[in-house]
């Protein structure tokens, strides 16, 4: 194992793996008929609580248990505490297990090697490596013979939870010859977690071991480079994998060819796929479709259409998958005549349409306004048998909102719940949003009640969203105990929560609250955005405070917001409504002269204070 010693070179920091034996005493207590091996098993944490002990009957603990024919059978105690110990794991009961092993090997018994190899390995599954090891100190200080199985699985738990240099010590330290096995747990550990120059000296002491790599642990050394080091390393392993011996398959080159895409190198990668049969490897669709959905990309649909008939040629059948990147591609551009093109191709070449198929062309009929054509396409994604997931129905709920058409997104919604249709949290969102942005506020309150009672939890944005709705209208003491409730669930607010609520505080005349939340936003170290900093403004404006909301101004501009235009806008409209209409005219005029306000709004503005002025003179003539 020395080779292993010198290639793996731990850190000083590698904790040491306990493997001592707890100890202890036993004893055992006697209850009417029945004998219970339990007092070590208390000992050891358990409290006296007996319902989960075997019992052993009055004859058991000498070895001999009387038949019913009054023939005396050998029974083995230690049999029947293994028995106990097995029926534990099977159980599920770990911790109980792992005590009553204890409480085995501290009296002398032999455990059973099957029970702990269960227990160490359920144990590894749930990380708890600590406790695996110590089964195997267990294990191993009985004098039991530790296969190779048993090493893996600690080997693997250590993987499984990232303590890679334990694993790599343990492997260091088998007391028998580590297996293929043994050697791809690690190597998958390590290419998973990009630790490419250890996991490239794996195969080296597989070979060293009589162990030798297979195409699978090249693969996925291949993989893991190309994603490092880009494609130029990984042909060099290509190469070193074949000079071994080692014959590379379609998913290697496929892994090649994703690589060689992902460089943006398309035109290379189509070359590379048209010489793979010289290499002795047909390419397979996966092959074809890695490349199609990178010219897809790329927006260079016609070479794509170019690939797919050369598929067609050579008799590689595309798959599903193949021509839903093609629809979805078609769609997001626009082209929906050549999406539905594509879509009845398939049937011609033995694929079925599925929900992704018709999706796309749902949602592409719905942001060009055609909602009767995206029900139409509906109707007949039903008649040809694929029956619509809620992605079609969020993407139509979508564009009835948008459209105002509400209550056909509440009827449909409603239509869901009746036929039994798990409704996603997504989909109450969007009709919430669409219900508040017509103003039924009532309504989307009832649907936000609605979810809770139905078991969907509201998030976030269903909070922020209805919070806002209700702030907007005014029903600020409701908004404010959603925001509470929020909270209390351990929510936090996030920007956009608290925008909505300073806008409505200061709407409301509450400016006072509303800079409270304001020094709560910065308290949680969130940047107010421009919106958050007009609102207050508009509200100290709005209680003749214009001398605060001026140096509300010099703050926002000091921590690095930019004033928008609506900041002048609220600002020059105080200043005029606390009469000094006058130099409210001559600062419009100014910061269009500095080009930090259109001229139609100096000039709207103007005409209202003028408006305001003739009317205030009209009166004191009066």
């Amino acid at each position: 194992m020395a080779c292993k010693s010198e290639l793996f070179v731990l850190l000083g920091d590698i904790r040491a793996i306990d493997i001592r034996k707890p100890n202890g005493t036993c004893s055992r207590k006697h209850l009417g008929n029945c004998l219970f091996a339990v007092s070590k098993y208390e000992n050891c944490g358990l409290k006296g609580n007996l319902q989960h002990f075997e019992r052993f009957r009055k004859g058991a603990l000498n070895g001999m248990e009387s038949s019913p024919d009054g023939v005396n059978s050998s029974l083995s105690f230690e049999d029947s505490e293994n028995d106990h110990l097995r029926m534990l794991v099977k159980n599920g009961e770990l911790e109980e297990g792992s005590k009553f092993l204890e409480y085995m090997t501290n009296k002398g018994s032999m455990p059973d090697v099957i029970a702990c190899t269960a227990l160490i390995h359920e144990f590894c599954k749930i990380g708890r490596t600590k406790k695996a090891t110590q089964i195997m100190g267990i294990l191993d200080e009985s004098g039991a013979v530790i296969d190779v199985t048993i090493y893996n699985f600690l080997i693997g738990g250590y993987c499984k939870s990232g303590e890679i240099k334990e694993a790599l010590r343990v492997l260091d330290r088998m007391s028998v010859a580590p297996n293929a096995d043994t050697y791809d747990t690690i190597f998958h550990s390590l290419c998973d977690r990009m630790k490419l120059k250890q996991a490239m000296e794996v195969p080296d002491i597989e070979l060293q071991s009589k162990c030798y790599p297979d195409v699978v642990t090249y693969t996925e050394l291949i993989d893991a480079t190309c994603k490092e080091n880009g494609v130029g390393q990984s042909m060099k392993l290509l190469i070193e994998m074949m000079s071994k011996g080692c014959k590379p398959n379609v998913v290697t080159y496929n892994v090649l060819i994703k690589g060689i895409c992902n460089e943006g190198r398309l035109d290379e990668a189509i070359r590379f796929l048209n010489k793979l049969r010289s290499y002795g490897c047909n390419p397979d669709v996966i092959s074809h479709t890695i490349i199609l959905h990178s010219l897809c990309s790329g927006g260079r649909w016609m070479d794509a259409m170019k690939l797919l008939a050369s598929m067609l040629r050579k008799g590689c059948s595309p798959s599903v998958v193949t021509f839903n990147i093609l629809i979805k591609f078609f769609c997001q551009k626009g082209l929906l005549g050549k999406a539905l093109n594509v879509l009845e191709m398939m049937p011609k070449h033995g694929c079925t349409p599925n929900s992704r198929s018709y999706n796309p062309l749902i949602e592409g009929f719905c942001n060009e306004k055609s909602v009767d054509r995206a029900i139409e396409y509906l109707e007949i994604m039903v008649s040809r048998g694929c029956y619509p997931d809620i992605v079609t129905y969020n993407i139509l709920l979508t564009a009835l909102c948008k459209d105002g058409k509400v209550d056909d997104a509440v009827e449909i919604l409603n239509q869901l719940s009746f036929e039994g249709f798990l409704s996603s949290l997504i989909t109450y969102n969007i009709v919430i949003d669409g219900l508040l942005t017509v103003g039924k506020t009532e309504r989307a309150v009832e649907l936000f009640e609605e979810m809770s009672r139905k078991g969907l939890e509201p998030d976030i944005v269903t909070y922020s969203t209805i919070i806002d709705g209700l702030l907007k209208v005014g029903k600020t003491e409701h908004g404010l105990e959603l925001l509470e409730e929020m909270c209390s669930k351990g929510m936090k607010p996030n920007l956009i929560t608290f925008t909505s609520v300073v806008g409505g505080l200061s709407r409301k005349g509450k400016v006072h609250e509303a800079i409270i939340f304001f020094n709560y936003l910065e308290g949680l170290g969130i940047t107010p955005n421009a919106f958050i900093y007009n609102s207050i403004m508009m509200g100290l404006c709005k209680t003749q405070q214009t001398s605060r909301a001026i140096d509300f101004l010099a703050y926002m501009v000091a921590n690095g917001c930019k004033p928008t235009e609506s900041t002048y806008n609220i600002l020059v409209k105080g200043i005029s409504c606390e009469g000094f209409p006058e130099e409210a005219s001559k600062l419009w005029n100014e910061l269009y002269s500095k080009g930090l306000v259109k001229r139609s709004l100096v000039e709207k503005n103007t005409v209202k204070m003028q408006k305001k002025t003739s009317m205030a003179t009209a009166k004191s003539t009066h």
